[in-house]
């Protein structure tokens, strides 16, 4: 009985852990715009943690699509699917910020 209630936390503690991972693309993300994207290496990098999720979306789709242009960001975003993108931006804005962004409304869209 033992075994079978420590194979069950041990698998939920998985399940949980697996939820909160950092998406496999985001350690890309870390060189330049410091770890969960809090910390920007240089004055000049944008902070990604808590920034809204659709603003993110949106930028990276441009920078993917060439109608931003930076060198650095087009060669990152060039080869992320739509999911990907997706993923990144939920992860950086579920990340804690040293930036005030302020909460949306009730039924905004964000």
């Amino acid at each position: 009985m033992r075994i079978l209630i420590a194979g069950f936390l041990m698998a939920s503690a998985g399940l949980v852990m697996a939820g909160d991972e950092m998406p496999e693309k985001a350690a890309q993300c870390a060189a330049c715009h410091g770890e969960a994207g809090a910390k920007p290496i240089l004055p000049e990098y944008p902070v990604l943690a808590g920034q809204y999720a659709h603003y993110l979306e949106h930028a990276m789709r441009e920078y993917r699509d060439g109608k931003r242009s930076n060198a650095v960001m087009s060669g990152q975003a060039a080869g992320l699917s739509d999911a990907e993108i997706a993923d990144l931006a939920a992860y950086f804005q579920a990340q804690e910020s040293p930036l005030y962004t302020p909460g949306l409304p009730a039924g905004a869209a964000e």
